[in-house]
Protein backbone atom coordinates (compact mmCIF):
# COMPACT_ATOMS: atom_id res chain seq x y z
CA UNK A 1 0.00 0.00 0.00
CA UNK A 2 1.11 3.45 -0.63
CA UNK A 3 1.85 5.68 2.25
CA UNK A 4 0.71 9.48 1.18
CA UNK A 5 2.72 11.76 2.87
CA UNK A 6 0.64 14.70 2.55
CA UNK A 7 -2.68 13.17 4.90
CA UNK A 8 -0.74 10.88 7.53
CA UNK A 9 -0.16 12.78 10.67
CA UNK A 10 3.03 10.61 11.33
CA UNK A 11 5.32 12.01 9.03
CA UNK A 12 7.73 14.61 9.97
CA UNK A 13 7.41 18.06 8.65
CA UNK A 14 10.49 19.82 6.77
CA UNK A 15 11.68 22.01 9.68
CA UNK A 16 11.65 25.09 7.69
CA UNK A 17 7.83 24.74 6.44
CA UNK A 18 6.85 24.32 10.23
CA UNK A 19 8.17 26.96 11.78
CA UNK A 20 6.97 28.90 8.97
CA UNK A 21 3.60 27.89 10.10
CA UNK A 22 4.19 28.22 13.53
CA UNK A 23 4.65 31.66 13.00
CA UNK A 24 7.67 34.00 14.86
CA UNK A 25 5.37 34.36 17.83
CA UNK A 26 6.08 30.72 18.32
CA UNK A 27 9.50 29.84 17.43
CA UNK A 28 10.67 33.65 19.63
CA UNK A 29 11.39 30.87 22.36
CA UNK A 30 10.20 33.44 25.16
CA UNK A 31 6.22 33.79 24.68
CA UNK A 32 3.74 30.73 25.99
CA UNK A 33 2.21 28.69 24.28
CA UNK A 34 -1.67 28.61 24.29
CA UNK A 35 -3.36 26.79 27.06
CA UNK A 36 -4.77 23.76 27.35
CA UNK A 37 -8.53 23.48 26.73
CA UNK A 38 -10.20 20.80 28.24
CA UNK A 39 -13.36 20.22 25.64
CA UNK A 40 -10.57 19.09 23.79
CA UNK A 41 -9.33 16.30 25.74
CA UNK A 42 -8.48 12.46 24.83
CA UNK A 43 -7.54 9.60 26.44
CA UNK A 44 -4.61 8.28 27.85
CA UNK A 45 -2.16 7.07 25.00
CA UNK A 46 -2.46 3.58 24.10
CA UNK A 47 -0.18 1.28 22.16
CA UNK A 48 -2.30 2.21 19.10
CA UNK A 49 -1.69 5.71 19.39
CA UNK A 50 0.40 7.30 16.75
CA UNK A 51 3.95 7.40 18.07
CA UNK A 52 3.25 4.40 19.99
CA UNK A 53 2.50 2.63 16.17
CA UNK A 54 6.02 4.55 14.88
CA UNK A 55 7.99 2.90 17.90
CA UNK A 56 6.88 -0.37 16.83
CA UNK A 57 7.42 0.66 12.81
CA UNK A 58 10.91 1.14 14.20
CA UNK A 59 11.05 -1.73 16.63
CA UNK A 60 10.74 -4.12 13.29
CA UNK A 61 12.86 -2.49 11.18
CA UNK A 62 15.74 -2.84 13.77
CA UNK A 63 18.25 -5.74 12.42
CA UNK A 64 19.22 -8.42 15.04
CA UNK A 65 22.55 -6.69 15.69
CA UNK A 66 20.79 -3.40 16.07
CA UNK A 67 18.30 -4.81 18.31
CA UNK A 68 21.50 -5.81 20.56
CA UNK A 69 22.34 -2.51 20.44
CA UNK A 70 19.49 -0.87 21.51
CA UNK A 71 16.69 -3.27 22.55
CA UNK A 72 17.09 -4.00 26.59
CA UNK A 73 14.68 -6.19 28.94
CA UNK A 74 11.72 -4.33 30.40
CA UNK A 75 13.03 -4.09 33.56
CA UNK A 76 16.54 -3.06 32.87
CA UNK A 77 17.90 -0.34 35.60
CA UNK A 78 18.87 1.84 32.30
CA UNK A 79 14.51 2.73 32.12
CA UNK A 80 14.87 3.78 35.60
CA UNK A 81 17.46 6.70 35.45
CA UNK A 82 17.17 9.97 35.78
CA UNK A 83 19.34 12.73 34.38
CA UNK A 84 20.34 16.01 33.15
CA UNK A 85 22.95 14.46 30.69
CA UNK A 86 23.19 10.96 29.69
CA UNK A 87 22.81 8.54 26.82
CA UNK A 88 20.71 5.40 27.17
CA UNK A 89 22.60 3.73 24.66
CA UNK A 90 26.23 4.00 23.54
CA UNK A 91 25.18 4.81 19.77
CA UNK A 92 23.91 8.44 18.73
CA UNK A 93 21.44 8.87 16.43
CA UNK A 94 23.15 10.46 13.92
CA UNK A 95 25.56 7.31 13.53
CA UNK A 96 25.73 5.17 10.58
CA UNK A 97 24.47 2.69 12.86
CA UNK A 98 20.77 3.51 11.97
CA UNK A 99 19.59 3.91 8.37
CA UNK A 100 17.85 7.20 6.82
CA UNK A 101 14.80 5.78 7.35
CA UNK A 102 15.09 4.42 10.73
CA UNK A 103 16.11 8.28 11.64
CA UNK A 104 12.59 9.10 10.25
CA UNK A 105 10.74 7.34 12.22
CA UNK A 106 12.51 8.38 15.35
CA UNK A 107 11.76 11.76 14.02
CA UNK A 108 8.28 10.65 13.66
CA UNK A 109 8.31 9.86 17.22
CA UNK A 110 9.24 12.86 18.62
CA UNK A 111 7.02 15.06 16.48
CA UNK A 112 3.94 12.68 18.19
CA UNK A 113 4.46 12.58 21.96
CA UNK A 114 4.98 16.98 21.79
CA UNK A 115 2.21 19.04 21.23
CA UNK A 116 3.32 21.68 18.07
CA UNK A 117 4.98 24.01 19.91
CA UNK A 118 6.45 21.73 22.70
CA UNK A 119 8.18 19.90 18.87
CA UNK A 120 9.56 23.16 18.18
CA UNK A 121 11.39 24.12 20.95
CA UNK A 122 12.63 20.93 21.27
CA UNK A 123 14.50 20.63 18.31
CA UNK A 124 16.15 24.20 18.65
CA UNK A 125 16.80 23.05 22.45
CA UNK A 126 18.68 20.28 20.59
CA UNK A 127 20.69 22.10 18.49
CA UNK A 128 21.65 24.80 20.91
CA UNK A 129 22.86 22.77 23.53
CA UNK A 130 23.88 19.43 21.54
CA UNK A 131 24.43 20.04 17.59
CA UNK A 132 21.29 18.73 17.18
CA UNK A 133 18.63 15.44 17.30
CA UNK A 134 21.82 13.72 15.55
CA UNK A 135 23.78 13.47 19.11
CA UNK A 136 21.15 12.21 20.90
CA UNK A 137 20.79 8.54 21.56
CA UNK A 138 17.40 6.09 21.93
CA UNK A 139 16.60 2.62 23.45
CA UNK A 140 13.47 0.50 23.35
CA UNK A 141 12.63 -1.48 26.60
CA UNK A 142 10.86 -4.62 26.26
CA UNK A 143 8.72 -5.66 22.94
CA UNK A 144 6.01 -3.39 21.57
CA UNK A 145 4.24 -7.03 19.92
CA UNK A 146 4.20 -8.80 23.08
CA UNK A 147 3.37 -6.48 26.60
CA UNK A 148 4.97 -4.35 28.29
CA UNK A 149 7.24 -2.18 26.29
CA UNK A 150 8.98 2.06 26.25
CA UNK A 151 10.28 4.08 23.86
CA UNK A 152 13.32 6.09 25.38
CA UNK A 153 15.02 8.69 23.87
CA UNK A 154 17.94 10.94 25.94
CA UNK A 155 21.02 13.23 25.98
CA UNK A 156 21.87 16.81 27.28
CA UNK A 157 18.84 18.27 28.64
CA UNK A 158 16.55 15.51 27.25
CA UNK A 159 14.80 12.52 28.78
CA UNK A 160 11.41 11.70 26.60
CA UNK A 161 9.41 8.62 26.35
CA UNK A 162 6.65 6.64 24.53
CA UNK A 163 5.13 3.72 26.06
CA UNK A 164 1.48 3.58 25.18
CA UNK A 165 0.47 3.25 28.81
CA UNK A 166 1.98 0.28 29.70
CA UNK A 167 3.12 1.39 32.88
CA UNK A 168 0.96 1.28 35.28
CA UNK A 169 0.17 4.51 36.84
CA UNK A 170 2.51 6.48 35.36
CA UNK A 171 2.16 9.43 33.65
CA UNK A 172 4.80 9.31 30.26
CA UNK A 173 5.56 5.99 31.33
CA UNK A 174 8.19 7.53 34.01
CA UNK A 175 9.70 10.58 34.91
CA UNK A 176 10.84 13.26 32.11
CA UNK A 177 13.75 15.48 31.99
CA UNK A 178 13.88 19.16 29.99
CA UNK A 179 16.09 22.04 30.20
CA UNK A 180 17.79 24.90 27.89
CA UNK A 181 21.64 25.69 28.24
CA UNK A 182 21.28 29.37 27.80
CA UNK A 183 21.99 31.34 30.56
CA UNK A 184 20.51 34.47 30.01
CA UNK A 185 17.24 33.71 31.66
CA UNK A 186 15.15 35.84 29.01
CA UNK A 187 16.43 33.76 26.11
CA UNK A 188 15.73 30.69 27.51
CA UNK A 189 13.31 28.36 25.95
CA UNK A 190 11.58 27.71 29.17
CA UNK A 191 11.91 31.21 30.84
CA UNK A 192 8.31 30.91 30.42
CA UNK A 193 7.50 28.88 32.65
CA UNK A 194 8.82 30.18 35.51
CA UNK A 195 7.07 33.89 34.96
CA UNK A 196 4.10 31.68 34.84
CA UNK A 197 4.87 30.52 38.00
CA UNK A 198 5.93 33.61 39.46
CA UNK A 199 2.17 34.86 38.32
CA UNK A 200 1.23 32.65 41.32
CA UNK A 201 3.63 34.13 43.79
CA UNK A 202 3.21 37.69 43.15
CA UNK A 203 -0.42 37.17 43.81
CA UNK A 204 -0.16 35.29 47.28
CA UNK A 205 -0.98 37.74 50.34
CA UNK A 206 2.26 38.54 52.75
CA UNK A 207 1.48 35.79 54.77
CA UNK A 208 0.96 32.61 52.24
CA UNK A 209 4.40 34.19 50.72
CA UNK A 210 6.27 34.00 53.42
CA UNK A 211 5.16 30.32 53.74
CA UNK A 212 5.28 29.55 49.88
CA UNK A 213 9.29 30.95 50.09
CA UNK A 214 12.35 29.21 51.17
CA UNK A 215 16.17 29.42 51.28
CA UNK A 216 17.50 25.83 49.86
CA UNK A 217 16.19 23.83 47.26
CA UNK A 218 16.07 20.31 47.39
CA UNK A 219 18.11 18.41 44.96
CA UNK A 220 16.54 19.19 41.46
CA UNK A 221 16.67 15.29 40.71
CA UNK A 222 14.50 14.27 43.88
CA UNK A 223 11.36 13.59 42.42
CA UNK A 224 10.26 10.55 43.58
CA UNK A 225 6.78 10.29 44.72
CA UNK A 226 5.80 10.30 48.08
CA UNK A 227 2.04 9.40 47.86
CA UNK A 228 -0.45 10.85 50.15
CA UNK A 229 1.61 10.64 53.36
CA UNK A 230 4.09 12.45 51.97
CA UNK A 231 5.86 16.09 53.40
CA UNK A 232 5.50 18.59 51.17
CA UNK A 233 6.96 21.93 51.00
CA UNK A 234 5.93 25.57 50.63
CA UNK A 235 1.82 26.82 50.67
CA UNK A 236 -0.66 24.28 50.20
CA UNK A 237 -2.82 25.09 47.11
CA UNK A 238 -6.08 23.93 48.83
CA UNK A 239 -5.74 26.71 51.22
CA UNK A 240 -5.85 29.33 48.73
CA UNK A 241 -8.51 31.60 47.35
CA UNK A 242 -10.59 30.87 44.28
CA UNK A 243 -8.07 33.21 41.78
CA UNK A 244 -5.45 31.81 42.93
CA UNK A 245 -6.13 27.98 42.77
CA UNK A 246 -7.08 28.93 38.99
CA UNK A 247 -3.49 30.90 38.48
CA UNK A 248 -1.94 27.16 39.79
CA UNK A 249 -4.54 25.62 37.17
CA UNK A 250 -3.15 27.66 34.39
CA UNK A 251 0.31 27.44 35.41
CA UNK A 252 0.08 23.77 35.54
CA UNK A 253 -1.34 23.99 32.20
CA UNK A 254 1.30 26.05 30.11
CA UNK A 255 3.99 23.65 31.73
CA UNK A 256 2.30 20.43 30.42
CA UNK A 257 1.66 22.29 26.60
CA UNK A 258 4.87 21.05 25.18
CA UNK A 259 3.29 17.44 25.00
CA UNK A 260 0.49 15.32 23.45
CA UNK A 261 -2.99 15.61 24.31
CA UNK A 262 -2.55 12.02 25.33
CA UNK A 263 -0.18 12.94 28.28
CA UNK A 264 -1.42 15.73 29.42
CA UNK A 265 -5.09 13.98 30.14
CA UNK A 266 -3.51 10.93 31.63
CA UNK A 267 -1.75 13.56 34.33
CA UNK A 268 -5.05 15.62 34.71
CA UNK A 269 -6.42 12.06 35.54
CA UNK A 270 -3.06 10.49 37.81
CA UNK A 271 -3.42 14.55 39.74
CA UNK A 272 -7.30 13.91 40.61
CA UNK A 273 -6.46 10.44 41.57
CA UNK A 274 -3.96 11.65 44.17
CA UNK A 275 -6.74 14.12 45.29
CA UNK A 276 -6.55 16.86 43.16
CA UNK A 277 -5.40 20.44 42.67
CA UNK A 278 -5.70 20.91 45.93
CA UNK A 279 -3.73 18.79 47.53
CA UNK A 280 -0.53 20.04 45.55
CA UNK A 281 2.06 22.24 47.44
CA UNK A 282 3.98 25.28 45.78
CA UNK A 283 7.24 26.39 47.03
CA UNK A 284 9.75 28.90 45.62
CA UNK A 285 13.54 29.44 46.51
CA UNK A 286 15.37 32.32 47.48
CA UNK A 287 18.80 30.42 46.08
CA UNK A 288 20.16 31.23 42.85
CA UNK A 289 17.83 34.34 42.31
CA UNK A 290 19.52 35.05 38.85
CA UNK A 291 18.72 38.82 38.84
CA UNK A 292 17.89 39.78 42.47
CA UNK A 293 14.55 40.27 40.90
CA UNK A 294 12.71 38.05 42.94
CA UNK A 295 11.52 36.63 40.31
CA UNK A 296 12.80 32.97 41.47
CA UNK A 297 14.39 30.97 39.45
CA UNK A 298 13.85 27.34 41.19
CA UNK A 299 10.41 26.04 42.55
CA UNK A 300 8.87 23.00 42.93
CA UNK A 301 5.09 21.53 42.34
CA UNK A 302 4.59 18.51 44.64
CA UNK A 303 1.75 16.66 45.84
CA UNK A 304 0.65 12.55 46.38
CA UNK A 305 0.83 12.20 42.55
CA UNK A 306 2.71 15.03 40.86
CA UNK A 307 6.22 16.29 41.46
CA UNK A 308 7.37 19.29 39.02
CA UNK A 309 11.26 20.80 39.63
CA UNK A 310 12.55 23.96 37.85
CA UNK A 311 15.74 25.08 38.77
CA UNK A 312 16.28 27.63 36.54
CA UNK A 313 19.89 29.02 38.03
CA UNK A 314 22.12 29.02 36.23
CA UNK A 315 20.07 27.69 33.68
CA UNK A 316 16.64 25.40 32.94
CA UNK A 317 16.91 21.47 34.44
CA UNK A 318 13.34 20.40 35.13
CA UNK A 319 12.29 16.70 36.17
CA UNK A 320 8.77 15.39 36.13
CA UNK A 321 7.44 12.94 37.51
CA UNK A 322 3.61 12.05 37.61
CA UNK A 323 1.83 8.71 38.62
CA UNK A 324 0.77 6.88 41.79
CA UNK A 325 2.72 5.55 44.37
CA UNK A 326 2.48 2.08 44.34
CA UNK A 327 2.32 0.34 47.90
CA UNK A 328 4.73 -2.41 48.75
CA UNK A 329 3.11 -5.42 50.05
CA UNK A 330 2.96 -5.88 54.13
Amino acid sequence: MNHDKSTCQCCRLDRRQFVKRLGAAAVAGTAAPTIFDPRLARAAPTTNSIAETAVARFYDSLSENQRGEICLPFDDEARRRISANWHVTDIDIGDDFYTDDQRQIIGEIVRNVTSEDGYERLLRQMDDDSGGMDNYSVAIFGDPANGQFQWEMTGRHLTLRADGNTVDKAAFGGPLVYGHGEEDPKHNLFYYQTQKANDVFHALDPQQAKQALLTDAPSENAVKLQGTQGDFSGVTVGQLSADQQQLVQETLQVLLAPYRQEDVDEVMSLLKTGGGLEKLNMAFYKAEDLAGDQIWDIWRIEGPSLVWHFRGAPHVHAYINVGIQQQTPA
